[in-house]
């Protein structure tokens, strides 16, 4: 998830632009019709092999190791050098970038938490919501197969948003939020739902990142995930899990110089690793910060 501070902003956001040196993968699988999803194919094949959503055309990755910026606290002109960018659903892409789509797809904001039905908000056995309290966001209950479609076909629309405004790939957040759910969800909740949401995505034609979540990279294919957006892999010395993964198709943020210089050490050239401040603000905000060294 976002660090602590980030409003997460509601509605839907982006459209995005084409980077031409973005990798190409054709797998077979599902019919359907899409959207958008950046433009042009050039570049080589990439990826590990048949994803478990079985996307139907060609899905765009990010280049390895390229220039990154992560705003998904408030849109702003691209820095000098930057090719990957992250932004939230209700922001547009950037122009000739590989953009991708920010979605908050397994709680509630707290702002749009009236507009959930209340079975959907996961509860404990007295009934009361469970809350991610750094955030004070309900999760959403992904506990039965029933629930899981029902979350999805609201998480879609914004997918479906994402692809319209012409992101190349989506980043649903809080993967992990069963290990916040006090023993109510299961990490096999959080992957049948999360392929629920890459088959949708791939389907539109976007790639799908893995937010965080390490422990789950090992089921990476299942759950139709295609790359890895990692918060401070570099702090907690988890880049290389990640990298093993996803082949390097990893983008990272650093919260702190020791992370910093710790993913650059270890991991700068392959990787593509930004330092932003905590709040994730835009340029002209106290305590804006953006490093790539």
């Amino acid at each position: 998830m976002p660090p602590k501070g980030v409003r997460r902003a509601a509605g839907l956001r982006r459209t995005a632009g084409a980077l031409a040196v973005a990798l190409v993968v054709t797998l077979p699988g599902l019919a359907g019709c899409g959207s958008g999803g950046g433009s042009g194919t050039s570049g080589d094949s990439g990826g590990k092999g048949s994803r478990g959503s079985q996307p139907p055309a060609a899905v765009r990755l990010p280049p390895r190791g390229a220039g990154f910026d992560y705003q998904i606290g408030g849109a702003y002109p691209p820095p000098k050098g930057v090719r990957i960018l992250s932004r939230d659903r209700s922001d547009s892409p950037a122009p000739g970038l590989y953009n991708i789509c920010y979605v908050n797809a397994f709680q509630a904001q707290p702002e749009e938490r009236a507009s959930w039905p209340a079975d959907l908000l996961l509860r404990d056995a007295h009934g009361k919501v469970v809350i991610d309290e750094d955030w004070n966001e309900p999760l959403l209950d992904i506990g039965t197969p029933a629930k899981r479609e029902r979350v999805a076909q609201r998480v879609n629309q914004w997918i479906d948003g994402c692809a319209k405004k012409g992101f190349d790939a989506v980043e649903p957040d809080n993967y992990d939020s069963y290990t916040r759910s006090h023993h109510l969800l299961t990490a096999a909740d959080a992957t049948s739902f999360m392929t629920l949401l890459s088959r949708h995505a791939h389907a539109r034609h976007l790639a799908v990142g893995q937010k965080n979540t390490a422990e789950l990279t090992g089921v990476r294919e299942r759950a139709g995930l295609d790359f890895a957006v990692a918060e401070e892999c570099g702090q907690y010395d988890e880049c290389g899990v990640y990298a093993k993964a996803f082949d390097d198709r990893v983008v990272d943020i650093e919260y702190t110089d020791a992370g910093l210089r710790s993913a650059l050490a270890h991991w700068g050239g392959r990787l593509s690793i930004v330092r932003r401040d905590r709040d994730v603000s835009t340029p002209g905000s106290k305590g804006y910060v953006r490093e790539v060294r």
